[in-house]
């Protein structure tokens, strides 16, 4: 079978559901830790033994560096699914996907077959204006074959500083012979927001939480109100499936942009003087109009929280599949020029103090997604998902009952889009659910 993967240029990508981290937008160290006991000291002392055997017996000479990154990657992979060591790479890299900014070229490529092959350019970025075109294939990056390289490692070539040059070796399906492309790379902005005017409906495309996220949703929104018109616009469907989450703070203003008041979300740590309480202000950038979201088992961390903000709140119908059911937030802490650690910090909960940890946010209005025949074989990738099937994850007790994700798939044409055509039905009136609009007058459910 045909091998895929998606990525941008920039050589960011959220990645799988299972490490995607939702951080907070300030950082904290959660107080002084308990003094260590004299037994954590001989503990550390037997991990010293074992260094030093390793490094004078092992049958091959170790790398000491890697040493001590795996050790210290063990020890945190035994606190849960989410806690990680940022190498300097990785935490660059995690800063570049979290501004949703990074120097590149502005391509959107894949690999098929051991092929970087472009999917399409990115609007006036040098890609476009150079006239690279969807299905180019790239053959080799300044001079070099790409032949035997992963996705991941043609990417980071082809990233890199603003204002440098890059040619790359282009064949084309309908030209005999490969073509170099000179380019110079400038400042890629990711769009975080995606939106159309479906006839009467504002459809809006939220696939992460970066820092461009809020900004986005608001020139969406300011941009369909005047496309479809303030008395013919019937609503808005905030598509969330397959966001696998982002910034806390961008979460928390996303949900703010649909309510007057009351509280968006509280995250509880350790202890109980670190409970923060995140609250809505004034103003509903939508004017009140109803509002459908989409969630499916791709919609992890800060989507839950926008869905389970505006379901508690009543301010919106959520409709889809259950989501991913990661309720944990992620602080990274910077460690000077050795990277960063992403560590677990807190659980966060809904306005009605729900945790959806290893839950997952329900929909009010369940509609499956099913799979087209040609994509039965990939039943078991594409199904049933959750945080409640990770090794190691937090849970709530024993009485409570962990509930397993749903299946992540959305089919590219949205004709086909069952979910999609179900809330657009719903909001111009061709069908008809006890769940739709939501009654504003129950108020948060306990």
């Amino acid at each position: 079978m045909m091998r895929k993967a998606t990525l941008f240029v920039a050589g960011i990508f959220l990645g799988a559901l299972a490490s995607a981290a939702l951080t907070q937008p300030q950082l904290f160290a959660g107080g002084e830790a308990n003094a260590a006991s004299s037994d954590t000291y001989r503990e550390l002392n037997l991990f010293g033994d074992v260094f030093e055997r390793v490094r004078a017996d092992y049958v091959e000479v170790p790398d000491d560096h890697q040493l001590v990154e795996s050790a210290i990657n063990g020890m945190l992979a035994g606190l849960d699914p989410h806690s990680s060591y940022l190498n300097p790479k990785n935490f660059d890299d995690m800063r570049v996907q979290t501004s949703g900014k990074f120097g590149g070229l502005g391509i959107e490529v894949t690999m098929e077959d051991g092929i970087v092959k472009v999917i399409s350019p990115i609007d006036e970025t040098p890609a476009s204006k150079a006239g690279i075109l969807a299905n180019d294939q790239i053959i080799a990056i300044d001079g070099e074959t790409v032949q035997g390289l992963s996705l991941n490692e043609a990417v980071d070539k082809m990233r890199g500083p603003i204002n440098t040059p890059i040619t790359l070796t282009i064949q084309r399906p309908d030209v005999e012979k490969p073509f170099a492309v000179k380019l110079v790379r400038a400042e890629i902005t990711l769009q975080a927001v995606r939106s159309r005017a479906e006839d009467d409906v504002a459809y809006i495309r939220v696939s992460s939480f970066s820092e461009q996220t809020f900004d986005g949703l608001k020139d969406a929104i300011e941009k369909l109100k005047a496309e479809i018109g303030p008395d013919k616009l019937k609503g808005y469907v905030i598509d969330l499936r397959n966001n696998p989450g982002g910034l806390l703070d961008q979460s928390i203003a996303v949900s703010d942009a649909f309510l007057d008041k009351g509280e968006v979300v509280s995250t509880r740590g350790r202890r109980s003087d670190e409970t923060q309480r995140f609250n809505a202000h004034s103003g509903d950038l939508t004017d009140g109009k109803p509002v459908i979201v989409l969630v499916n088992g791709g919609s992890a961390s800060a989507s839950e929280i926008v869905a389970g903000a505006l379901q508690d709140h009543r301010r919106a119908t959520i409709l889809g599949s259950r989501s991913f059911g990661k309720g944990s937030v992620q602080t990274i802490i910077p460690l000077g020029s050795n990277g960063a650690l992403r560590l677990t910090t807190a659980r966060y909960y809904t306005p009605s103090g729900r945790s959806i940890q290893a839950q997952g946010i329900e929909p009010d209005i369940e509609v499956e997604q099913p799979l087209p025949p040609e994509l039965a074989d990939q039943a078991a990738l594409l199904g049933p998902r959750g945080e409640a099937s990770l090794k190691g994850h937090l849970t709530q007790g024993e009485e409570t009952e962990e509930k397993s994700g749903s299946s992540a798939y959305v089919p590219p044409d949205p004709k086909d889009d069952k979910q999609l055509n179900y809330a657009l039905d719903l909001l111009r009136g061709k069908q008809a659910n006890a769940a739709f609009p939501p009654d504003p007058n129950r108020g948060i459910p306990n």
